[in-house]
C-alpha cells in the first residue's frame, strides 16, 4: 500500500481549521453583538426626535402678536404702540401663565422662552399637565431668539425658536423653526 492512497487530515491541518473557523466566527459575532446593543438607539432616536417636532409645532403654532393676546387690540394693532393694556415683550412669559394652565395658558410664541421639562419627571402632556409613561428619562428645552432680519423680512418680526430634547443616554436633538409676524393678529 503506497503514502499516495491515504485520506483523511492530520492533527496539526484540524487544529489548524479550528483556529481559523474560531477567529471567523468570533469577528461575525462581535458585529452580530454590537448590532444588537445599539438596537434600541434608533427608537430612543425616533422618540426623541417626535417630542422635538410634536414641542416645536406647538410653539410655531401660538400667534407672534405685538400686543399680549389677551389684550383687546392684539388682533388689530399694527405696533406695540397699539395695545390696550398688554404689550407683549420680547422673550418673556407673562406672569402666571404656564403651559398645563387651562385658565391662563401660554398664548404666545414669547411665552415660551426658558420652558423647561427635566427628567425625572420627564415629558408632561399637554392635555393632562402629568408625565407621559415611558418617557421620564427624557427632558426637553425651548429657547426663543429674535432672528433679526430674514428674506425681506425686517428684524424684530421673525423669531428662531429651537427645541432641544435629550434622551436616555445623552442622546441630543435640537430642531428649529422660525416664526414670522406676518399680520397683527397671527
Amino acid at each position: 500500500m503506497s503514502t499516495t492512497d491515504q485520506r483523511g487530515l492530520s492533527l496539526v491541518e484540524l487544529l489548524v481549521f479550528i483556529v481559523v473557523v474560531g477567529i471567523a466566527v468570533t469577528g461575525v459575532m462581535s458585529v452580530y453583538s454590537l448590532n444588537a446593543r445599539s438596537s434600541v438607539d434608533p427608537m430612543v432616536r425616533k422618540q426623541a426626535v417626535a417630542i422635538a417636532e410634536s414641542l416645536l409645532e406647538e410653539v410655531l403654532s401660538k400667534p407672534f402678536t405685538y400686543c399680549d393676546p389677551d389684550d383687546a387690540n392684539a388682533d388689530t394693532a399694527l405696533n406695540a404702540a397699539g395695545c390696550a393694556t398688554m404689550t407683549e415683550t420680547a422673550m418673556v412669559s407673562e406672569p402666571g401663565e404656564t403651559r398645563y394652565s387651562n385658565l391662563t395658558p401660554y398664548d404666545n410664541v414669547n411665552d415660551y422662552n426658558g420652558f423647561n421639562m427635566p427628567a425625572p419627571p420627564g415629558i408632561i402632556g399637554l392635555t393632562t399637565g402629568l408625565p407621559i409613561t415611558g418617557l421620564a428619562g427624557y427632558s426637553a428645552t425651548v429657547q426663543v431668539q429674535p432672528a433679526g432680519a430674514f428674506n425681506g423680512i425686517p428684524a424684530g418680526e421673525t423669531l428662531l425658536v429651537t427645541v432641544t430634547v435629550t434622551a436616555p443616554g445623552n442622546l441630543g436633538i435640537s430642531l428649529s423653526g422660525y416664526r414670522t409676524r406676518y399680520a397683527p393678529n397671527l
